[in-house]
């Protein structure tokens, strides 16, 4: 049914509802898929035990398979960096669901959605939305409610000649709708169509067969009470639920059966009371409703005091500025009317003429002397020009930065609710952001406010960020490459605030994260190297195959390096990946290395194991001091016994002790193929341990290699999985 159909539809039963005409009553939520807003069609149950519509797992699937696609055209400015051919022109949605598709294809697949909802990822895992169940039972329920609706226009009979009459069965075997009649006509006593599933008048004859995802040709009949989940008997057998204990679907049906019926009969029984309790909401409501009106009033009046407050400062610093500027304009106005005064024809000097004009000696002494005095001053005052009073107002400055601090802290602080803690080792950056914190009084906090902003160079206060959550972990996404956050977090109850706790600064990777997996196929050796199913680990198989080549190490035998490859390539673009080395290991090298220097490796691997040939340079180590290529087709750098060596280079010290470094806890690797540079960073502190040029022409990969014991994991990227959806149910 076309989608305008069942928006039709939908809205045509709820129509029969708001008339009464529908028996299944109040129920209507339930039966809404949470993505398309719609009655469920061919419901799916989700990992977190939620149904959505099949069509609405592919859709979510195709969005979020388009958005990786552009985000990875996007990174850096630039196409896709993973080389692979193309794959054979399909639809994408019957791609999405494809079992069997590998991590090695050019067409990028997304199994990781939120749920919406709860809105927590769920991983769909290899099978995709082959490997969902389902929801025979919540299909018929819809059903059931659609032939409720359907009650006042009947369902036909599919075989009456024009006019057609009124349905009476349905054969689940002919999927067709009877009357009487037709029924008896095509399904006579005594034949095999006797024998058909007829229910009542129905449109919907899929058949009702839960199968096993894992074991497609396999019927459900056992439950695992494990996994609670239902499973086949060849999972049982030999497969992941092996060792579980599980038990006859039957006995699984009556006991939860049993159960739900208790539940049911007992919410039945405590009708009279969910009515009273119903009451005493409606009362709390609106009690809260007043409360509410209650404390915006007592808000405002405690802000109507900070204005008064605010008002009477300003008054009071505006009088002070107005009467500091009036008492120096003074002060300079009569000093430029002394300044005056010194000009000819005019004040002090004028006088001094009338007075020489004086022909009796007396009265000219008399007068004079007075006056010669006041010349020298101002002569004085000539020679060394002081102004009277200031132009600057820097005493008059307001300094408001605490007071703005603390205003936009202003909230309803209480001592009552303790200040939660962010935990720092439990809280990482990578390609998003993971906050964990905890809280003494944990049970007494309702909500938690997870605040950040970025901390810029010039030391800029930008604004807090604010989410909402209510655990005490977060996943923050969307943030910029190479910047400094900062992360603080404050807990609620009711409408008391905590005070904000300790600020946590993170730094984030220097580039957008590289994903990529460890590659089985491409010069893989499984004698020496132990890879996990999930292809992000890798270990060296040390000692075994030392012993049984002692001898050939008596003649000069010397150990190999196993290399092992991503599976992803880059050919351009600024990219970023993670790996942590086990602290046992003995020699283990990583980097990067183009296409056509990894033939060179895997085609002759023992020509690369020479006492002389150094890995580093791809020189001969007799000859790295005197002679460096600033621009090579591959870097690594050797890690082993808990250190992290430097290479040699022309630029820096090469002495033993200056090239040792204690090995970062997470290592990191910066790829800049436009720029032609590779980066080693200690992720912890985000610092750069050592750089070089790389020559970019050819497609460059994550390259490893390992020798005597040793490990490597390849750090995973931080998803809303870490907050464990589990924990809501």
């Amino acid at each position: 049914m076309s989608e305008s159909g069942e928006i039709s539809e939908f809205g045509y039963i709820m129509e029969l509802l708001a008339r009464g005409k529908v028996t299944i009553k109040n129920i209507e939520r339930e039966l809404i898929c949470p993505a398309c807003k719609e009655l469920f069609t061919h419901p799916l149950i989700l990992p977190c035990q939620h149904s959505i519509c099949h069509k609405c797992v592919k859709e979510l699937l195709l969005m979020l398979d388009d958005s990786f696609n552009d985000v990875g055209s996007d990174n850096s400015n630039q196409s896709s960096p993973r080389l692979r051919l193309p794959s054979p022109s399909m639809d994408k949605i019957d791609r999405i669901s494809r079992p069997g598709w590998k991590r090695n294809s050019l067409t990028p697949r997304t199994t990781t959605f939120p749920c919406p909802g709860c809105e927590h990822d769920v991983d769909l895992g290899e099978r995709g939305i082959n490997g969902l169940f389902r929801n025979f039972t919540l299909e018929t329920i819809v059903e059931r409610y659609r032939q409720a609706a359907r009650a006042a226009t009947a369902i036909m009979c599919d075989l009456c000649k024009p006019p057609p009459q009124e349905s009476t069965k349905s054969c689940m075997d002919c999927s067709a709708s009877y009357c009487n009649e037709c029924f008896k006509i095509y399904h006579p006593w005594g034949t095999v169509k006797a024998q058909h599933e007829y229910v009542g008048p129905t449109t919907n004859f899929r058949p009702k067969i839960l199968m096993c995802p894992e074991h497609e040709t396999e019927r459900i009949n056992m439950y695992c009470e494990l996994c609670r989940r239902p499973v086949c008997h060849l999972c049982k057998l030999g497969g992941n639920h092996s060792n579980h204990r599980v038990t006859t679907m039957s006995s699984a049906y009556k006991t939860l059966k049993e159960k739900l019926s208790k539940d049911i009969d007992y919410l039945i029984g405590k009708e009279s009371q969910v009515k009273s309790q119903i009451s005493e909401l409606d009362l709390l409501m609106k009690e809260t409703e007043c409360n509410g009106e209650r404390a915006k009033e007592d808000a405002i009046t405690h802000f109507e005091k900070l204005f008064e407050i605010l008002e009477e400062r300003k008054s009071s610093v505006l009088k002070a500025i107005d009467t500091s500027k009036k008492l120096r304009l003074d002060k300079f106005q009569t000093q430029m009317e002394e300044y005056q005064g010194l000009l000819e024809n005019s004040g002090l000097v004028g006088y001094a003429q009338e007075v020489l004009k004086e022909t009796d000696q007396s009265c000219f002494v008399q007068t004079a002397k007075q006056l010669h005095v006041r010349i020298q001053k101002a002569t004085e005052s000539l020679k060394s020009f002081r102004p009277a009073a200031q132009t600057s107002f820097e005493d008059y400055v307001v300094n408001t930065c605490k007071q703005t601090e603390l205003l936009g802290e202003l909230s309803f602080f209480s001592s009552g609710v303790d200040v939660p803690e962010i935990n720092e080792e439990q809280s990482k950056v990578y390609n998003n952001a993971l906050i964990s914190w905890h809280h003494p009084e944990k049970d007494k906090a309702d909500s938690y406010v997870l605040e950040y902003r970025k901390i810029n160079r010039d030391e800029e206060m930008l604004p807090w960020n604010e989410i909402e959550v209510c655990g005490t972990s977060k996943v923050i996404s969307d943030l910029e490459s190479n910047c400094n956050y900062a992360f603080r977090v404050r807990a609620y109850k009711g409408s008391i605030c905590s005070p904000c706790s300790r600020e946590l600064v993170l730094h984030t990777p220097p580039a957008p994260v590289f994903s990529f997996l460890f590659d089985e196929k491409c010069g893989y050796n499984n004698e020496h190297l132990l890879l996990n199913l999930k292809r992000d680990r890798v270990e060296s198989r040390a000692g075994f195959n030392l012993l049984l080549a002692a001898e050939r190490i008596q003649v000069g035998y010397y150990t190999s390096l196993d290399y092992i490859i991503g599976d992803v390539g880059i050919t351009k673009g600024k990219h970023f990946w993670a790996f942590r080395v086990e602290p046992y290991s003995y020699l283990v090298k990583a980097g990067v290395a183009s296409s056509d220097k990894l033939q060179e490796w895997l085609r002759s691997p023992r020509d690369a194991v020479s006492p002389r040939y150094e890995q580093d340079s791809g020189h001969d180590s007799g000859s790295e001091d005197t002679c460096f290529d600033s621009s090579q087709p591959f870097t690594l750098v050797t890690i082993g016994m808990k250190k992290f060596f430097i290479p040699k280079s022309p630029t820096s010290s090469n002495e033993p002790e200056n090239r040792v470094l204690p090995m970062p806890a997470s290592i990191g690797v910066l790829l800049d193929c436009d720029k032609g540079s590779v980066a080693f960073y200690d992720v912890d502190h985000m610092r750069c341990l050592y750089e070089r040029q790389v020559d970019c022409s050819h497609a460059m990969y994550p390259a490893f290699a390992l020798m005597g014991s040793g490990g490597v994991q390849l750090e995973e990227s931080i998803t809303a999985k870490y907050l464990g959806y589990q924990e809501s149910m």
